[in-house]
């Protein structure tokens, strides 16, 4: 004697599938309920009826000796197969999957997120997108909106079971035959159902992707079914529940059964009972909005619930749907505003829900290796921001900073460097610390790379840095390696380094390569690992980047010479940290002579460079002089003298205040400007002088004018201008003020 089974064909993460599938199941009462998922994973069902479960959450599979291969099957409140279990267990049913095992590997697809019809054929438009067909025959442009009229958004509890079963199988009938792991899952799938039939002591609920419906209530013979599964691959699995976010339950993640607004459905689910579904949604909406500063009256929200209404029946559809009302609330809450809109919708259609997971359940390797390091580092996790202060000399301290720096490169930021750039060259770190639990899904996520967060940091990094084209971003992958302690990352980077930087000629990629590497020489005394095999790779980038910069400053436009200037001023300090050999310096410093002698060069390049020389006592205070006299005089235009006077003075305001014959050579230049010129490049100035702060501005001012035992090289006041002072100087530092501003 065989037990009644019933079918019941669901869309994945569907609140409306999900609340008809949980009045079916009342009405049935099922002894078991069998739900499309792997078969050797049934043990973990009942966990998620743990009130400790919060959802979404995500069964995760992968092979003992291959963690990296994990697939991810969500769930989330509204999904049907999470109600079907919910139900299973609070009624006492006996509940299991009764899809291909986990372990079956043949075909499957190694690593990321189950998709539902991930193995249809991509020529079978039928199979590819058969909710897509049906939309079609029934006169609507997408399968999203027929389907959510029909099921999804439809208040009616009206059974759509039978009729769905009806439309795939006419579906079926049409589209071509099943790639060979469809086939399986289907052959599979039957033969569990055909055990549980002839086991179960009353009803059987099936519940299923609707696709499989027809196939499913097919006869076809035990001995047929087990012919198509004979000698299928197998693996040793593993499997367990992990946390999962919202935001990748989202089609727009790339899981390719997701949904397109997660927080629609999760709002269609939680008012399932409610008939002010609508008014529900717009107050929320009105929510948000006042939560972000926006005037949101009542009056607003009943119009915006009327215009939704109507146009729903404008486009003959049975009720409003997310579309009809969030253009329902541009209109009426946002004042027409899209713009307004978008700040919200992410919030609202979206979310931003973690789920949780109990703490008697097995973790995924990486987030037992984590509990482990937590353990040995006596590092505790917590939800509030707290400081950190570490000493690299100690064992603790280095052992603290290498794991919060490989969980960085794992992009879980459980701690953010206070002063990332001060504390370098010291032996102390102070870290932010706050642990949040989407940190959690980001370490299931890096299986792919690796089943320890080293193991993982060093893969994620590797293949960071054979992506990477550019040099300065793969020197600071390369120093994020050394400073995780990731040899094996650190190497690979390096050697990229020397390939790539032996067949390029861009002088700003070179120039950009030398802080990290120059962090990396300097402080690597500070980590266990040694610097030793970047010393000689450093000075032939420095060499080559001087070698290229004399063609590559030449005719830039405003935004090219800007980043190049940038470039030079840290490459310039990378080779002052990295102590280089006086050789290599002196390439560097001549390829800097070069740009001053070279008419194309562009200006602002070039008195930057004139500056470094002058910084570096390579250029006297007589010849800076006469080479600013030079560059600033009345005939040199007036755009390339202020290039120049940006490119050697920016951020140098302090030399100007103690150097007289410096601050002689441009004051004389500003003095012979015409006014029209100087009200011109009024902004340049201010610039220029911004990096001063009042107390600076006032002391160059008395420089110049030979004030407070400043001795003004020469310079003299005419008769009776002392008493035009005080006015004067109000203009003058009004004007300097400006540039703060």
């Amino acid at each position: 004697m065989t037990a009644e089974v019933s079918l019941f064909g669901i869309r994945h993460h569907g609140p409306g599938s999900a609340r008809r599938l949980v009045e079916a199941l009342d009405a049935l009462r099922p002894a078991t309920v069998l739900i499309e998922g792997p078969a050797d994973a049934s043990h973990l069902l009942p966990m998620l009826a743990d009130p400790g479960m919060k959802t979404p959450v995500a069964l995760l599979t992968y092979p003992e000796d291959d963690p990296a291969a994990a697939s991810f099957f969500p769930f989330a409140d509204y999904s049907p197969e999470y109600q079907a279990v919910r139900w299973a267990v609070a009624n006492e049913a006996a509940v299991r999957f009764i899809d291909l095992p986990a372990s079956d590997r043949s075909g499957a697809h190694g690593g990321g997120i189950e998709e539902e019809g991930s193995a249809i054929a991509d020529d079978d438009p039928i199979s590819n997108d058969p909710i897509g067909t049906l939309a079609a025959a029934a006169g609507y442009d997408d399968g999203e909106s027929w389907w959510a009229d029909v099921i999804e958004e439809n208040p009616a509890s009206t059974p759509v079971f039978a009729a769905v079963a009806d439309a795939m199988t006419a579906l079926r009938d049409e589209a071509g035959a099943l790639p060979a792991r469809e086939a399986a899952r289907e052959a599979h799938m039957r033969l569990e159902i055909a055990r549980a039939a002839r086991e179960s002591d009353g009803p059987v609920a099936v519940v299923c992707g609707a696709w499989h419906v027809p196939a499913l209530g097919e006869r076809h013979s035990l001995s047929a079914d087990r012919e198509v599964l004979k000698g299928r691959a197998k693996a040793r699995i593993k499997a367990t529940w992990a946390p999962w976010t919202a935001p990748r339950l989202a089609r727009a993640s790339g899981y390719g059964a997701g949904v397109v607004a997660p927080g629609w459905c999760a709002h269609l689910w939680d008012s399932r009972h409610s008939e002010s579904r609508d008014s529900i949604w717009l107050a929320r909406i009105a929510r948000v909005m006042r939560e972000r500063g926006h005037f949101v009256s009542t009056a607003s929200v009943i119009e915006a619930q009327r215009l939704g209404h109507a146009l729903a029946a404008l486009r003959d559809r049975p009720h409003p749907g997310f579309e009809e009302l969030r253009e329902a609330a541009i209109a009426c809450l946002c004042n027409g505003e899209p713009a307004v809109w978008r700040d919200i919708a992410a919030e609202l259609l979206v979310g931003s829900a973690v789920g949780a997971i109990p703490d008697d359940i097995p973790l995924a390797p990486l987030l037992e290796d984590l509990q482990r390091q937590q353990r040995a580092t006596r590092l505790k996790p917590e939800a509030l921001e707290r400081a950190l202060t570490l000493d690299l000399r100690s064992d603790s301290g280095l052992a603290r900073s290498t794991l919060l720096h490989r969980l960085a490169a794992l992009d879980v930021p459980w701690g953010r460097l206070a002063d990332a750039g001060r504390s370098r060259g010291t032996f102390r770190e102070n870290w932010t610390l706050m642990w949040e639990p989407e940190y959690s899904v980001r370490l299931v996520e890096n299986l792919v790379h690796g089943s320890t967060i080293a193991d993982a940091a060093a893969g994620r990094l590797a293949e960071a840095m054979q992506d990477e084209s550019d040099l300065g971003r793969l020197a600071t992958l390369v120093r994020n390696a050394m400073t995780a302690d990731l040899p094996r990352a650190a190497d690979t980077g390096i050697a990229l380094l020397e390939r790539r930087a032996a067949l390029t000629s861009d002088c700003q990629a070179l120039l950009d390569a030398l802080p990290p590497m120059a962090d990396i020489l300097r402080y690597g005394e500070a980590r266990a690992g040694s610097a030793d095999h970047l010393s000689s790779l450093m000075p032939r980038i420095v060499v080559q980047a001087a070698l290229a910069l004399p063609y590559a400053a030449r005719n830039l436009d405003a935004e090219a010479a800007g980043r190049l200037r940038a470039s030079i001023l840290a490459g310039e300090r990378a080779i002052q940290l990295a102590q280089l050999d006086a050789d290599v310096t002196a390439a560097w410093h001549d390829a800097q002579r070069t740009l001053l002698a070279d008419d194309q060069a562009t200006r602002l390049v070039a008195g930057a460079a004139a500056r470094l020389l002058y910084e570096a006592e390579l250029l006297s205070a007589e010849d800076a002089a006469t080479l600013l006299g030079r560059m600033l005089s009345p005939g040199t235009p007036v755009a390339e003298a202020a290039g120049f006077f940006e490119g050697f003075l920016e951020g140098a305001g302090q030399r100007l205040i103690h150097d007289t014959a410096l601050r002689d050579a441009v004051d004389s230049w500003l003095a012979a400007l015409e006014e029209e010129a100087f009200v011109n490049n009024l902004p340049l100035f201010r610039r220029v002088f911004s990096a001063l702060d009042r107390a600076e501005r006032r002391r160059l001012v008395d420089a110049a004018l030979g004030r407070a035992g400043i001795k003004a090289g020469g310079y003299r006041l005419l008769p009776g201008a002392s008493a035009l002072w005080p006015a004067h100087e109000a203009r003058v530092l009004a004007l300097m003020e400006g540039g703060a501003r």
